[in-house]
């Protein structure tokens, strides 16, 4: 039960994603075999510059060998959303999947490169951790931790140490993560910023980091053998006792709009602005010495035979839908493959009949199935889709490029703001939190509440925020 990880790269890993077998170099981490390493764990980074060509890691709508993930545009403009599924991510047991949901100017920037990024940091510090403990770079923990009654003690404490190793790891590549953002020479994080809910599977054991307000819910069966839904994340809005007191310690201000009592905010000391509405983030360096913070929530579970699939999505798709409406939907989904798509669709259906004058924020979603089996060819031809349908963008929006490390994202405006003469009449109609990317052109004040009739993310950018000396 002991931790031990070997940095052994032999392509031994079968890789496969959207039906193709393939075999990348990749880090095994789980196994127990010392064996004498063919590449570095530098030389696996180095190869991970093409991270597209990676047929195990999948980031647009399509599937892979346990999970399918399916993302629409709203009617905000550019989809802010991004999402991954990366399976063999160290070890042939071993899937990350992750769902990251932008705001503000550049906020689908923000999401693309977290996307990116923030594996690749994982994978980093987990290596690292485990070389530094076991002091020779090589062996490996094991990942299923399931305490018996003949040595419970002795299982307890290798629990507790793969939690520390996992949760350590966590905590640094969210860490490396929101500084490389505040350094990055191209894209400016000062207003802008996303979520992120990101998961581990490895065998039994489902390691989960998480900040902002997309969320993970788990489907289940209990003792009648009824499926329910279990919530395995916490939506982090600026109420939350301990997020606001902490906010209010930083001299950070938290209140709702007159107009929108349901949505608390976070709000700079001396202005207005921008009123975030969410207490964690990546970005959004406006707010972070006023007590906004990217340090994840971590959690573990040990999963059962009764787990039965994870659902990670963004706000688009809770702000319509309940926990428990997600789960039906996925699990009576004709077939595994679709099971993102159909959730989407029926999220989108639920805005137009729930908020018929707003407009439909993004959705993404990634269906994480435990048991690691999706359908077979003659299921897709019984249910009327092809591999082909699945692998395309449902919604007809074109796919976004992976930019996130062949070249520097433009950071031109987005022409998503509305003019006033097209503004509808909200109606009455309950707002609730949900976010939009939208900017003005020649360089006029950004205003998120500007065209559209339900609550954004950010309200307005703080006056300084065209004027702040650069760092």
């Amino acid at each position: 039960m002991g931790c031990c990880v070997s940095t052994s790269s032999k392509s031994t890993c079968s890789s496969r994603s959207n039906g193709e077998m393939a075999n990348p170099s990749c880090l095994e981490i789980g196994c127990c075999v010392h064996k004498k390493a063919r590449r570095t764990f530098s030389d696996h980074v180095i190869s991970l510059h093409h991270l597209a060509s990676l047929p195990s890691r999948i980031f647009t709508n399509g599937k892979s060998r346990a999970s399918c993930i399916f993302t629409q545009q709203g009617r905000k403009g550019i989809n802010q959303d991004a999402m991954i599924v990366w399976e063999d991510f160290m070890s042939e047991d071993m899937t990350f999947c992750g769902v990251f949901d932008g705001h503000g100017p550049h906020g689908h920037l923000v999401a693309r490169k977290v996307r990116d990024a923030l594996p690749l940091k994982l994978l980093s510090f987990l290596h690292s951790s485990e070389s530094k403990r076991n002091g020779s770079g090589k062996a490996c923990f094991k990942g299923n931790v399931k305490p018996d009654n003949g040595d419970s003690q002795k299982d307890l404490s290798a629990e507790d140490k793969l939690n520390s190793t996992w949760r350590e790891a966590f905590m640094k590549a969210y860490k490396s993560m929101d500084k490389e953002l505040r350094s990055h020479p191209n894209l400016d994080c000062f207003c802008s910023g996303s979520t992120a809910v990101t998961i581990v599977k490895q065998g039994s054991n489902l390691f989960m980091g998480y900040i902002g307000d997309s969320r993970a819910v788990m489907g289940s069966k209990d003792s009648n053998d009824s499926m329910v839904a279990i919530q395995l994340t916490i939506d982090l809005k600026p109420d939350l006792p301990r997020e606001a007191e902490r906010i209010k310690r930083c001299k950070g201000r938290v209140f709702a709009l007159q107009d929108e009592p349901e949505v608390p905010r976070v709000w700079l000391p001396f202005d207005d602005a921008p009123g975030l509405a969410m207490a964690r983030a990546f970005g959004d360096f406006c707010l972070k010495e006023y007590g906004v913070i990217s340090i994840p929530e971590f959690s573990h579970r040990l999963l059962t035979d009764k787990d039965q699939f994870v659902v990670l999505a963004s706000d688009g798709v809770w702000d319509v839908l309940s926990n428990e409406e997600v789960v039906e939907i996925v699990s009576s989904a004709p077939t595994r493959s679709s099971a993102a798509r159909i959730l989407v669709d029926a999220a989108a259906r639920e805005w137009k009949l729930k908020y018929p004058t707003s407009k439909m924020d993004d959705c993404a979603v990634v269906c994480l199935f435990l048991d690691g089996k999706m359908d077979t060819e003659s299921d897709y031809d019984e249910q009327g889709f092809s591999s082909a349908t699945l692998q395309s963008n449902h919604s007809g929006n074109p796919v976004e490029s992976d930019d996130g490390l062949k070249s520097e994202p433009s950071l031109q405006r987005n022409f998503t703001v509305r003019s006033s003469e097209e503004n509808e009449p909200n109606n009455g109609v309950q707002s609730i939190d949900v976010e939009d990317g939208a900017s003005s052109a020649d360089d006029q004040n950004w205003s998120g509440l500007e065209g559209v009739t339900r609550v954004n993310s950010l309200v307005q950018l703080p006056r300084f925020s065209e004027e702040r000396p650069k760092s």
